[in-house]
């Protein structure tokens, strides 16, 4: 692969490489890091993504979008604004397999992976970075935010996240075992992650099965609440349908994978055993528990069980959303949230009965934004 954006020497429009010209803000200086942007038929917002990552105030070697056999112009597009594009001959059935396909070629000392309907702060890159001046540390990841909040699953997802990386992210981080390094926007070492043979592709979450591989190694993960990314989420209930099957299956494939060898970690151990249990105890009390109880003793009152622990939820997100200045978008989402946790229970109850009863295991990667 050619070098890019840190020698200015990118492939851009046909017979025309990118000078600073072109694009003030590009800079000489090596990172020593390769950006794999992994896309399958996202032709409305690849430019974005790649815009927002020209625009870091750290430049990548190399920007590479791997058009993983896109029939919509995707790879055109992204070849235009003057990145390197691999396309395989056929699809490669996932976003690790596509990530693992251009993997092989990285010769930096970093490698970034970047969902294709993902952006950047400017300084999101140059933050991540950072983190991994520590040897020890094999991978670090940002805070996530939806890029956009209008249907009832953005809000629900956006205060998911602000719930998740305003709270447990950080508690997790105090520890130093963050429970993954969200595949939307992680940075690794490029040694530990060959070292692993790339992105595991024996699991439907991919980002956590590398992450809880790292732990086995001995290695660490950091979280960067400070380098901040916007992926978009899906919008409706059928684009959410897919997520959270391919999130839930994944999550129990992990955990039935990588128990035996967490065990010797007390800290991980615990977290992960508290998820699991919540996991269960929730699906079931929110999907059987309640309205069984609510009918056989014929009261409503049962109902709140659903937002019992309001005020727990409240603390942070209040908290963080004056901060960000986005007090009336968090306080108007916040009934959406509970819409997608009663969701979320229903499609992890049918991951554990599937992958732990009936023994079947989900292996389908289905786009899910």
């Amino acid at each position: 692969m050619t070098p890019a954006i840190g020698t200015l020497e990118v492939s851009s429009l046909p017979g025309k490489p990118l000078t600073t010209a072109d694009v003030p803000f590009l800079i000489t200086v090596k990172s020593n890091l390769t950006i794999l942007v992994p896309a399958y038929n996202e032709a409305k917002s690849i430019r974005d993504t790649i815009v927002s990552l020209l625009k870091q105030t750290v430049q990548a070697d190399e920007i590479v979008v791997i058009d993983d056999f896109s029939s919509d112009g995707t790879g055109d597009i992204a070849r235009a604004m003057g990145v390197t594009v691999l396309r395989p001959v056929r699809n490669t059935g996932s976003k690790a397999g596509a990530q693992n396909y251009a993997l092989q070629f990285v010769n930096t000392k970093y490698t970034m992976a970047i969902d294709a309907d993902t952006t950047l702060a400017p300084d999101a890159v140059e933050k991540l970075l950072a983190a991994l001046k520590d040897e020890r540390v094999a991978a670090a990841c940002g805070f996530v935010l939806p890029r956009y909040v209008h249907s009832v699953w953005e809000r629900g997802r956006y205060i998911e996240y602000l719930l998740a990386f305003t709270f447990y992210k950080q508690i997790q981080e105090y520890y130093e075992k963050p429970l993954i390094s969200s595949g939307c926007f992680s940075i690794y070492r490029t040694s530990a992650l060959k070292f692993n043979g790339g992105w595991p592709t024996r699991t439907l979450a991919e980002d956590m099965d590398l992450t809880w591989s790292f732990y086995e190694q001995r290695l660490k993960v950091r979280f960067v609440q400070d380098a901040v990314c916007y992926p978009i989420e899906p919008h409706n209930f059928e684009f959410m349908r897919k997520q959270l099957k391919r999130w839930s299956h994944g999550f129990v494939q992990n955990v039935l994978l990588h128990w035996p060898k967490l065990l010797k970690f007390p800290y991980l151990r615990s977290i992960i055993a508290v998820a699991l249990w919540d996991a269960v105890v929730a699906s079931i009390a929110y999907l059987l528990l309640l309205p069984v109880l609510a009918i056989v003793f014929r009261s409503p009152w049962f109902f709140l069980g659903y937002v019992i622990d309001l005020p727990a939820v409240l603390m942070p997100i209040l908290y963080k959303s004056v901060e960000r200045r986005e007090l009336i978008r968090t306080v108007l989402s916040i009934p959406a949230f509970f819409v997608l946790r009663t969701t979320n229970a229903f499609f992890m109850l049918e991951a554990l009965i599937s992958e732990c009863i009936f023994k079947k295991k989900f292996c389908v990667y289905e786009k899910g934004h």
